[in-house]
């Protein structure tokens, strides 16, 4: 049976971030500089431009939305009346430009970075996740990770997820009760020749994995079972659950990656997919 797939919107230069909350669909436009808002059958609309490159997007709990500004290595704060404000500096602990980030329901904001200047061909190297409290504080919450990219919780916010692009697989922590991540394990490793961008996770605890390299979106059990798998044709880059229903997975995809090439195209897109399990 043919899956039941609708555009949502194209004609961006590069897609990350999606995210839905409040009945729209939020994504970032990471080369067209700005974050956006889309109702399904509606235009996108421009919420704020971001000139230092937004990435990963979260909601704090008094529905402030953060958003990581990847050149600068700050997580900026949007509060729709105030404009965009300084919220945290990652500069002392991000090796390279910041990249996705999860705000959990306790408002803490995990954030990936690099490792490497990828861009300038510079080796690969491992980077810190870090960790920003409610408070703003910042710490360091795991190193060694190879490109962390998307991420999701499980367990009722107990186990965080880490895509981790270079080396291919999903790692799990278990988040303690002072925040601290322990107990470092591999969630899944992806099938070859497949690597994880952005993920999201669904009411099943299993996971969504968005792969450029395959163009495909496959939905991950615990320990690498391919239990579903969506065919985009094109880089898929990111992916969120979410729909009236909570059962419409959102894929953002692109043709190139490469700025200037994304910027000039304008092929970037989100298409919708129903599928069988909504989201947690």
């Amino acid at each position: 049976m043919e899956r039941e797939k609708s555009k949502i919107c194209d004609g961006f230069a590069f897609i990350e971030g999606p995210r839905w909350y409040k009945d729209a669909l939020w994504f970032s436009d990471m080369h067209g500089e700005a974050v956006f808002r889309v109702v399904p059958g509606s235009a996108p609309e421009r919420v704020v431009a971001v000139p230092r490159r937004p990435s990963g997007l979260g909601w704090l709990p008094n529905g402030d939305l953060l958003i990581a500004s990847m050149l600068d290595r700050q997580v900026l704060r949007w509060t729709g009346s105030d404009g965009l404000l300084p919220y945290a500096d990652l500069s002392t602990i991000a090796e390279r430009r910041i990249n996705d980030m999860l705000v959990d329901s306790q408002g803490r904001a995990w954030v990936g970075n690099f490792g490497f200047d990828l861009s300038s061909g510079e080796s690969v190297m491992p980077g810190t996740l870090a960790r920003v409290d409610s408070d703003g504080s910042v710490h360091a919450a795991a190193s060694d990770l190879l490109f962390a990219n998307g991420m999701t919780v499980l367990s009722k916010g107990s186990v965080l997820v880490v895509a981790e692009t270079f080396k291919g697989c999903l790692t799990a922590f278990d988040i303690s009760a002072e925040s601290e991540l322990i107990n470092r394990r591999t969630w899944a490793a992806l099938p070859e020749g497949a690597v994880p961008d952005g993920i999201c996770a669904d009411v099943e605890g299993a996971i969504w994995a968005a792969s450029p390299t395959t163009g495909s979106v496959l939905r991950l059990g615990e320990g690498g079972a391919v239990l579903d798998s969506i065919e985009t044709g094109r880089q898929a880059i990111a992916c969120a659950l979410g729909g009236p229903e909570g059962d419409t997975l959102f894929v953002s995809s692109a043709v190139a990656t490469e700025r200037q090439a994304c910027r000039e195209a304008l092929t970037a897109r989100i298409d919708a997919y129903r599928v069988s399990v909504p989201v947690a």
